[in-house]
């Protein structure tokens, strides 16, 4: 029953990452990272097949090894929610425009924090230097 419930989480955690992909608004990352974890715990076929995917392989392969989170994705998930801020200025009240820049300001600035490239990262390693939040 686990298994089941942790496969049917993994599918749907996948097809958000789909989406993600190609709907501004909606990150794919995280959904990405969950329906690893996911498939993790149920079926070793799906893992490894997310592993190896052209696309999503080598973005989990780099964040679970090394936590690296690369620039271009770092630029279009800045694209993504200014884009999604400026929609929510004509649409939504200065409230939820204001908390939602906040929660997207907290995003972005724990981002960033991540090294770029596997380069980045050995730098960073070499020189005693955080990796992330932590060392």
């Amino acid at each position: 029953m686990k298994k089941l419930f942790f496969f049917v989480l993994g599918w749907l955690c996948l097809i958000m990452a789909y989406i993600g992909l190609v709907t501004p608004g909606i990150p794919f990352s995280i959904f990405l990272v969950g329906a690893a974890y996911c498939f993790a715990k149920s079926n070793e076929r799906m893992h490894k097949w997310l592993y190896s995917h052209p696309r999503f392989g080598p973005f989990l392969t780099n964040w679970g090894e090394k936590r690296v989170f690369p620039q271009k994705g770092k630029y279009a998930m800045l694209a993504v929610m200014s884009s999604s801020l400026l929609f929510m200025w004509f649409t939504v009240p200065i409230k939820g425009v204001i908390y939602t820049a906040i929660t997207m300001a907290l995003v972005a600035i724990w981002a960033w924090r991540f090294p770029n490239s596997i380069a980045e990262w050995q730098r960073r390693k070499d020189n005693g230097e955080k990796i992330g939040w932590f060392k």
